[in-house]
């Protein structure tokens, strides 16, 4: 499985990563916005799209939005990256390809964390009932809050005027 290899690939190396040979594998050009938004991406896991193009923008000066949004998609649709959606959420994208994990995302900030597949192999949640589909996925998002902000709201240990 390509996705896979290349996830593989991304995992294990370090920050600066040269990113030609992921797209060669996968039948692409080797081009300066493309490796800047990969770039972009595996640095900024989750990464918004206007985080993605403000960081390519530090890295090649002027770009499109159009641009960027262009190589987002050939990227996800190549399956070297994978864009995400949570509900109320803009799309966000993560390097992160080919092993079905999940998220979690905090309901409070917004923030999103990866999740392992709890049990099993591909897709790791099996549908009592498929309907007939072929499914290839199954995607699952937890909600909840991050650790800052659950501390952020705990009740004060210390009530006006008493001492712990």
């Amino acid at each position: 499985m390509t996705s896979s290899r290349i996830w593989a690939t991304l995992r294990s190396v370090p920050a600066a990563v040269d990113f030609a040979p992921v797209l060669r594998e996968v039948g692409l050009r080797v081009t300066r916005p493309r490796i800047a938004v990969l770039d972009a991406v595996h640095g900024r896991p989750h990464a918004d799209t206007d985080s993605i193009i403000t960081a390519v923008r530090g890295n090649l000066g002027r770009v499109s939005h159009q641009a960027v949004y262009d190589v987002l998609q050939a990227l996800t649709r190549a399956g070297v990256l994978r864009r995400i959606q949570p509900a109320g959420s803009v799309a966000r994208y993560e390097a992160r390809v080919g092993d079905n994990h999940h998220h979690v995302v905090c309901r409070s900030c917004g923030a999103i964390a990866d999740v392992d597949c709890a049990v099993g192999e591909t897709p790791c949640l099996m549908a009592a009932d498929d309907a007939g589909y072929d499914i290839g996925e199954a995607e699952v998002i937890y909600w909840g809050r991050c650790p800052e902000c659950a501390r952020s709201t705990e009740p004060s240990r210390q009530k006006k005027g008493q001492r712990v």
